[in-house]
């Protein structure tokens, strides 16, 4: 530190060099591979050499170089994965059941966050890749179409796998997804059995994998029963609580207003039913309300809401499966061919609001 004109002017601190496994051998008058076995506890090295090793290393500071290991032996032991965002309850879930099984199985888990930016997403799969991750496993952004950023994987030969907002069929990675069309169906289905005919939609863009098998099951299930779908009633935008408040106004504004809502995830559901509560509207005796994904809140709300369920410890269940069994059989690979989509079940949770 120096003074300037009246300030203090900080001088940069050189990084202290850190003790390497030659240190350690010089300080304990052993050779530097005795050292590398003994901290990676070889049993070649007696118990009472590996514990004066292990003590020196602790007391000097030393910290075991993973880089430089993985690159000696091409293995990381690390798996990337690319959300769309971490807030959300089903990933949330996911992260979580597959972190845990991944980590039992000896991996560590790289989580990183697209904030539905394809940009972003683009710069995560190169930054993973320089990276030298074992495998990636990716849910797209609501916007991606394009997916060559993820081709230096293939190429490699490293595992890649799609979950729950995947790619265009044909794709030569792994995609596990959920049966969305199904989940659009039960939805459709549930409203007519209860009696709706004036029926309202506020889905996801359609760019999106997920969204577009839910509308098209959606409107299958409507069809099939002569139920018309008048366009002015369904909205496909990004699926926040203030979108779905301003298409909410837009729908109960006039004197013809619906008396069913499908929404295509659980935030516009809530949202649907406190701006019910606002305008006094009766649920369910003048609108009925099902969700998507089953977020816990939907069942402390009130009233609770029905939801369809999607099963994200399944989806991670089959995910992590997946991964392990092409990680460490790479030359059968995975039980799970490659290009050919792998369907979770849905199911429909009925709650108060039907």
């Amino acid at each position: 530190m120096f003074w300037i004109y009246g300030f203090y002017v900080m001088t940069p601190r050189k990084p202290k060099s850190e003790n390497s496994i030659v240190d350690i051998a010089r300080a304990l008058g052993i050779s530097p591979a005795t050292v590398s076995r003994a901290l990676n506890n070889n049993l070649r090295i007696s118990e009472a050499t590996r514990v004066r090793v292990k003590e020196m290393a602790k007391e000097m500071g030393y910290r075991h170089n993973s880089m430089a290991s993985s690159l000696r032996n091409r293995r990381s032991n690390t798996i990337g994965l690319i959300v769309p965002r971490i807030s959300m309850y089903f990933h949330a879930f996911f992260i979580t059941s597959l972190q845990r099984q991944l980590q039992a199985a000896g991996y560590n888990l790289m989580i990183c966050q697209s904030n539905d930016s394809v940009k972003l997403e683009k710069e995560l799969a190169n930054s993973l890749y320089s990276a030298r991750v074992d495998a990636l496993v990716v849910s797209l952004t609501l916007y991606t179409e394009d997916i060559s950023h993820f081709e230096g994987f293939v190429k490699q030969g490293i595992p890649l796998v799609f979950y729950d907002r995947v790619p265009a069929e044909g794709t030569p990675s792994y995609v596990i997804k959920g049966d969305d069309y199904r989940g659009g169906l039960l939805a459709g289905n549930h409203l007519v059995g209860a009696g709706c005919q004036r029926i309202a939609y506020v889905s996801g863009p359609l760019s999106c994998s997920i969204y577009h098998e839910r509308t098209r099951g959606f409107m299958d299930a409507l069809a099939k029963q002569d139920v018309a779908l008048r366009k002015e009633w369904v909205y496909h935008h990004e699926l926040t609580m203030e979108n779905a408040w301003n298409s909410l106004r837009k729908l109960f504004d006039g004197h013809d207003v619906p008396d069913g809502l499908f929404a295509a995830n659980d935030t516009t559901a809530i949202a649907a039913v406190e701006f019910a509560r606002e305008r006094a509207i009766r649920i369910p005796e003048d609108l009925r309300i099902i969700g998507y994904s089953n977020d816990p809140r939907t069942s402390i709300i009130t009233p609770s809401i029905t939801s369809i369920e999607q099963y994200p410890h399944e989806m991670a269940d089959k995910v992590a499966e997946t991964l392990i069994d092409a990680l460490q059989q790479p030359v059968s690979g995975s039980s799970v061919s490659i290009g050919d989509p792998v369907v979770c079940p849905v199911d429909l949770v009925r709650r108060m609001t039907t």
